[in-house]
């Protein structure tokens, strides 16, 4: 029997995602490009989720581009904005936090590298230094691309109050917000969020791998502010190229009514999962010398914890060998052997960060669950120190 605690990684789609799956494979297989009925079928489910979209971020407006994931969306808004107009190659510059996925520090590494200033402000303690962010907000900042929950630590940024200090000092700045961590967990909406451009993923919600979605403002698409990276048959508004993968979007769209019927109850569930996780943590003498990473303000889902003198890889085996399953970070960076960026900039030592585990719940998880947890780490924690 296995216990899954790693859904920031991935979630297992829900049912009703795999049946829209295999009924769209079955009998929507046309190529929504097609100017006939079968096409139009396929083409009637992009119209369909693109709407469902929309909707679950609380808007009627703006355009959603669908992509082959989060890594991808994150791609098109950070290239597509840097690339928009001539004059941003001339000392464009770019603010986002410390700490961030790789699928945006890796971009911005490529644009530093052709000239454009990338700043990183700093978010130690589960924070974004406003500070420095202020200072940074200079007449020449073309984009801040920031997530709203960091998928290491769970904390959650305040892109709220990002967003309007930004209009402020840079009314021209573009903000893209990643939530892929966030989505259908909080609220996310544009206007709350002040964003001209959000990331959301399926393989987050429940929904397939391989799909996800870049909403975009009317302001930049009217204003030319973000160019495409795809290029081809002008699929998705000429955004995005490329023939749609109309199975992996109806699953996406089926995964998001599912999350948005139950998400009250979703996010109440794994709430009390959490804080039973830290109470285990608090009350449990073998534990003592845990430490909770705990931001002021933190995803409902996602725990990270730093273990004595234990290296995380190792305690992962451990708890692997009795079927227990969580990671010791971003899943897209866990066969590097760096340290974790996201822990560095949280506050930890190098030592501490090589040390940390991150805990995230799904609703299939349950008391039970946590409670095995925590006696395995019990076990782990008491027989791994002794070992060394």
């Amino acid at each position: 029997m296995s216990i899954y605690l790693d859904n920031s990684a991935t979630t297992p789609m829900c049912e009703e995602a795999l049946s829209a799956y295999l009924h769209a494979a079955k009998t929507a297989w046309g190529n929504p490009s097609s100017r006939h009925l079968m096409g139009k079928e396929a083409e009637d489910i992009l119209k369909t989720t693109r709407a469902k979209v929309l909707s679950s971020l609380g808007t009627r407006e703006g355009t959603v581009i669908f992509t082959a994931g989060g890594t991808e969306a994150n791609n098109l808004a950070i290239f597509g904005r840097a690339y928009a107009k001539p004059r941003y190659r001339r000392g464009g510059k770019i603010l986002t936090t410390a700490g961030e996925h790789s699928s945006v520090t890796e971009c911005l590494s490529a644009l530093r590298a052709e000239g454009f200033e990338v700043v990183e402000i700093p978010t130690a303690g589960g924070s974004i230094d406003m500070a420095t962010l202020e200072k940074e907000l200079t007449p020449n900042v073309i984009l801040l691309t920031m997530m709203l929950v960091n998928n290491e630590t769970g904390a959650v940024y305040d892109l709220a109050a990002v967003s309007r200090l930004a209009k402020q000092k840079c009314p021209d700045a573009c903000l893209h917000a990643d939530a892929t961590q966030a989505y259908l967990k909080l609220p996310v909406s544009p206007r709350a969020l002040g964003a001209d451009m959000i990331t959301v993923s399926a393989h987050k919600i429940e929904g397939p791998k391989g799909v996800g979605a870049l909403w975009v403002s009317p302001a930049v698409i009217k204003n030319r502010g973000i160019v495409a990276r795809e290029l081809g048959g002008g699929q998705e508004g000429g955004w995005r190229s490329g023939t749609e993968n109309v199975p992996a979007i109806a699953a996406f769209g089926a995964a998001i009514d599912k999350q948005t019927a139950d998400r009250a109850d979703r996010v109440s569930h794994m709430l009390r999962l959490r804080q039973r996780l830290l109470d285990g943590v608090a009350s449990i003498p073998a534990l003592a010398e845990v430490k909770c990473n705990l931001p002021p303000v933190c995803a409902p889902h996602i725990v990270s914890i730093t273990l004595p003198r234990i290296k995380s890889e190792t305690m992962l085996h451990f708890l692997s060998a009795r079927g227990i399953f969580v990671s010791s970070g971003s899943a897209c960076s866990s066969h590097d052997t760096h340290t974790s960026p996201a822990m560095i900039a949280f506050g930890l030592s190098q030592a501490e960060a090589d040390s940390t585990l991150r805990v995230s719940f799904g609703i299939q998880n349950t008391d039970a669950d946590v409670d095995a947890f925590l006696s395995a780490l019990s076990e782990g924690v008491g027989s791994l120190i002794r070992f060394r």
